[in-house]
């Protein structure tokens, strides 16, 4: 690959990354190569690291190579609620591209675009297997950067034809129902998280970690068939009734053993998400399985995502820009 001089490396900001119109398809499709690299002996991730200073804020790392094309991918990202006082996002990331070869530096990317875009393409990578083919209502709890990113990835899959959305501000609850209309769908703000969940075919958990949310969502809301998809780490889900779904999954076997307390009952998973890529198992046996997907983020989602990126702006010739704003100094 053509490596940038270090002191014009490419910024691939968000602005441009919207203008080239990358579809949640080829995303998804991306992941799930990539994923297939993983079980290859082409693709090699490391388990994501997380540091907590014990002041709110959560900071994290992932790390992923890939063969193809030949780059490795490193995202930092620090989540802090006193980013709103400041008026900064909540969540800031940053994603470095090497060649895989020779270490030399290729670009930086705007990770908060990759984090939700990646984010919501890992869960239609599940939901592509673990959701029934004829989900037409998905429900939020959570409406907000994630929330956006999953409508848009969701309805790109499947014949939605209506969303509720529950989120502790009417602001962000009301644009992503704005959001649903001008796709054309029906769009129901709830004011319980029951309301929106019972009798939808889909649920999307997207609570915000810091600070660490108390459990107040039941499994026993969920209709017979539903599959949800928890991107809170199901933090937010009451425990004891987790037994209520017959198929739970988790992104990674290897990066759960590494942390600290499981997101779920180990008894109740049965495998992750490159066994249900690859064929191990079954992500739904009948129509009247209740799955989820539980996930902390994984690092072959960065890498495919901003990998994928990098390609289709050198191939758009977008890596040569000359505005200042699009070029960072190192």
């Amino acid at each position: 690959m053509n490596n940038p001089p270090a002191e014009t490396l490419p910024y691939l900001s968000s602005r441009l990354l919207d203008r080239m119109a990358i579809s949640t398809v080829d995303m998804v499709d991306e992941i799930e190569r990539q994923i297939v690299g993983q079980r290859r002996g082409e693709v090699w991730c490391a388990p994501k690291a997380v540091v907590l200073p014990g002041d709110d804020r959560y900071i994290m790392a992932t790390l992923g190579v890939a063969s193809t094309p030949p780059v490795l991918a490193t995202k930092s990202l620090v989540v802090n609620p006193r980013n709103a006082g400041r008026g900064l996002p909540t969540l800031n990331s940053l994603i470095t591209l090497l060649d895989a070869e020779t270490g030399l530096p290729l670009a930086l990317v705007d990770g908060n675009w990759v984090t939700e875009k990646r984010t919501a393409a890992l869960s239609a990578v599940a939901a592509r297997r673990m959701a029934r083919g004829d989900a037409s209502s998905l429900a939020f709890i959570g409406c907000g950067v994630q929330a956006r990113g999953h409508l848009e990835a969701f309805a790109d899959h499947f014949p939605l034809r209506e969303i509720r959305a529950f989120g502790r501000g009417t602001a962000n609850r009301d644009a992503l129902c704005q959001m649903a209309r001008s796709r054309g769908l029906d769009a129901v703000p709830c004011d319980t998280a029951r309301a929106a969940i019972e009798g939808a075919d889909m649920v999307v958990t997207t609570v915000t970690l810091v600070p660490k949310p108390e459990p107040f969502l039941d499994a026993n809301w969920l209709k017979p068939g539903s599959f949800a998809v928890m991107t809170d780490q199901a933090l937010p889900w009451l425990r004891e009734t987790m037994p209520r779904f017959d198929r739970i999954i988790v992104d990674d076997l290897e990066q759960e053993r590494n942390m600290a307390k499981p997101m779920v009952d180990p008894a109740l998973v049965v495998g992750d998400l490159t066994g249900l890529v690859c064929g191990d198992f079954a992500g739904r046996e009948s129509p009247g399985e209740t799955t989820a997907f539980v996930f902390r983020g994984l690092a072959v989602g960065d890498l495919a995502v901003a990998g994928l990126v990098y390609v289709r702006a050198q191939a758009a010739g977008r890596l040569g820009l000359r505005k200042r704003r699009e070029r960072v100094s190192v």
